[in-house]
């Protein structure tokens, strides 16, 4: 009986789903004029690429979407039509209106599945590292102390700096997390986020703590905002917003109160410390020459469950730090990080991850808004991507968040079309896979069924896309080392190393050079329509 009551609900399951789930598109679709005037406009656009532009950068903005592998890109993207009305597949998000793509490879010279710490040392230092360690080379080990000194690798972020730029950074995780802490800090743990975090002996042999590095390494970093409120503060003090949550108060044992030496520094300069959202919207970026905003005592909210009243947005965020690092007539550079993604998939949260995503798509669309191709350099792209796949042939149109139209060949039970290789989502129910039907998969914080059982979902090792625009941005293409990335943003820009080329005009080529890549371009495109 028992038996035939399970048949007979997976039956009306299904039925529900195919009567529900049939495919649907729009009619011209049908007619391949459709197609083909599609076509013909994008190859138009594309041939228009051949004048390349070859201006120097005045301005880097490098967004990194942490865990935004190809999967979640293209998951995001159907989200974000699905959002708006639509059926999802035919969406196009900010970045890929970005007229060049190239693939990084993401490992670590000691793992072949990165870590976030590792990688942002490549994209940003411009050096391959080890997991774990951030602003310092390979020769550096995790955790041991000793190997600092004489290891530490700097940032594009200081190359900027150092060359009269402003700079900035924002994020949704902690503004001392692993991929931020990399363009400032010199440390062999990632996890060193104040003093009470690190090992005495670490302390005794003279290591700093991550947010102490923050306002030491780099002087007058002019924006920074995410969160991680509580590692500025002497241990047990209570929290500006959460006054009553223990595990919100300070952390430091040094004493230091890292925000108000900040204020006592910059009163003079029309310095202002922010922690939560109208403050920040009712500044007047022409007034504000520096900028600490930190909006929570750990990582900012995932988007989806943000208090719209206390916390800003990513865009909010990218917004004021643009129009404030804008205003120096040498240009900036700014790192914009959409942290959570990462910590959404980590935890096998599918719909917090991807509506992360498609929140960092909308920041980039206002950074497009508030600069110009012309002069600034923009590139997306992500440090590595995790065990997260759709599929399962469904129907054009079908919820991103939905059921596949099909069951299981051994269980017959049905599945969504989102799963994850490994993590929390893996569930038995009396020794069997668990039978969705009854459960409420729709919710946000459903955790999409996993393969293998772990309490955290992991990273990815596939390559990963990064798109780019603006100034040399064609120098993004093929596959690539992602310690690449740090050395075409400099180049584009006369920061760094590479400043041979540079001269006092605005493009960064010579007559000779410029045909030259002409050459190598036109047969590149040759290459591509003859194995096409």
């Amino acid at each position: 009986m028992k038996g035939t009551l399970q048949l007979v609900v997976i039956c009306c399951t299904l039925l529900a789903l195919l009567c529900s789930s049939q495919p649907s598109f729009p009619a011209q679709e049908k007619d391949p004029n459709f197609w083909r005037d599609w076509a013909q406009k994008t190859l138009n656009n594309a041939l228009r690429l051949q004048t390349l532009n070859q201006n120097r950068a005045k301005n880097i903005i490098m967004f990194l979407g942490d865990g935004m592998g190809i999967p979640t890109v293209t998951a995001a993207r159907i989200l974000k039509g699905q959002l708006s009305g639509q059926s999802g597949e035919e969406t196009v998000l900010e970045m890929e209106k970005f007229p060049f793509v190239a693939l990084s490879k993401t490992y670590n010279t000691d793992a072949q599945v990165a870590d976030s710490a590792g990688t942002a040392t490549a994209f940003l230092c411009g050096v391959k590292a080890n997991a774990g360690t951030v602003g310092v080379s390979a020769n550096a080990i995790r955790s041991q102390c000793n190997t600092t000194r004489g290891n530490e690798v700097t940032s594009i972020l200081k190359w900027a700096k150092d060359a009269g730029k402003s700079v900035g950074i924002v994020t949704t995780t902690r503004i001392n997390h692993a991929t931020p802490s990399a363009a400032y800090a010199h440390s062999v743990d990632r996890d060193w986020y104040s003093d009470n975090e690190m090992p005495a002996e670490a302390l005794q042999a003279g290591c700093k703590d991550i947010a102490r590095q923050l306002f030491e390494n780099i002087p007058n970093i002019d924006v920074m905002m995410g969160g991680g409120r509580k590692y500025m503060f002497p241990k047990n003090t209570s929290d500006v917003e959460y006054p009553t949550v223990e595990k919100h108060n300070g952390t430091r044992n040094d004493g230091r109160n890292l925000v108000q030496e900040w204020i006592n520094k910059n009163k003079n300069s029309k310095g202002h410390y922010v922690w939560n959202r109208s403050q920040l919207l009712s500044l007047n970026p022409i007034n504000v020459n520096y900028l600490l905003g930190l909006f929570e005592p750990s990582d900012l909210m995932y988007d989806l469950e943000r208090n719209n009243e206390s916390e800003p947005s990513l865009t909010e965020m990218v917004d004021v730090a643009i129009r404030i690092l804008r205003k120096n007539p040498n240009g900036f550079f700014l790192l914009v990080e959409g942290g959570r993604i990462d910590h959404g998939h980590h935890g096998g949260l599918a719909q917090l991850a991807l509506h992360d995503a498609v929140a960092m798509d909308r920041a980039i669309g206002r950074a497009d808004l508030l600069t110009s191709v012309y002069d600034t350099l923009t590139v997306v792209t992500a440090d590595h991507s995790h065990v997260f796949s759709f599929g399962g042939y469904t129907f054009r149109g079908n919820n991103i968040f939905g059921l596949a139209p099909e069951v299981s060949d051994v269980d017959h039970k049905p599945f969504t079309a989102i799963a994850y290789g490994n993590g929390p989502g893996y569930k038995l129910v009396d020794g069997e896979r668990e039978n969705i039907s009854n459960v409420n998969y729709g919710d946000i914080h459903y955790q999409p069924q996993a393969a293998v059982p772990l309490s955290s979902e992991t990273h990815g090792g596939e390559d990963v896309p990064v798109f780019a625009k603006g100034p040399l941005a064609h120098l993004m293409h093929g596959v690539h080392e992602q310690n690449y990335i740090a050395h075409v943003m400099a180049y584009t820009a006369c920061i760094g190393i590479n400043k041979a080329h540079c001269e006092q005009g605005s493009s960064v080529f010579d007559d000779a050079t410029r045909s030259a890549c002409s050459i190598v371009v036109v047969a590149a495109l040759a290459v591509v329509q003859f194995l096409c």
